[in-house]
């Protein structure tokens, strides 16, 4: 009898993650390659284990995750994102927990579309009185 997983999407920004969690020992394996490789900065594997520090879940799921888009922060953000809703999954009854702290919630802010006559999407020419 194969374990039974729990399968969730995650995104933030333009980063999509396909998160996978199996009971286990608390590995995560983020395309392939261990966490600790794939992010190098402590500050996003935190943002990656901040739901099952939440619900004190830590050490209990090994998490499978493939992801792509966006940068490294999106990509973190949207890992957090699929492990809280595939935890949900698991147990309905952490659904509370990961809502006070808001990681259930998709983060909507995207970067803001350039528009013509400008620099950027907000950075005009410099004005010129005369």
């Amino acid at each position: 009898m194969a374990q039974e997983t729990f399968n969730a999407t995650g995104k933030r920004k333009e980063s999509v993650a396909r998160v996978r969690i199996v009971p286990g020992s608390g590995k995560v394996t983020i395309n392939q390659k261990p966490m600790d490789v794939y992010f190098g900065r402590p500050v996003l594997r935190m943002v990656v284990n901040q739901p099952f520090s939440v619900t004190e879940m830590e050490n209990k799921f090994d998490v499978l995750v493939n992801v792509h888009g966006g940068g490294v922060s999106g990509q973190a953000g949207a890992i957090k994102h699929g492990i809280s809703k595939a935890l949900v999954d698991y147990d309905e009854a952490l659904r509370p927990a990961l809502k006070k702290a808001g990681f259930l919630t998709r983060d909507a802010r995207t970067v803001e579309r350039k528009k013509y006559g400008r620099h950027k999407a907000r950075k005009s020419t410099q004005f010129s009185k005369r």
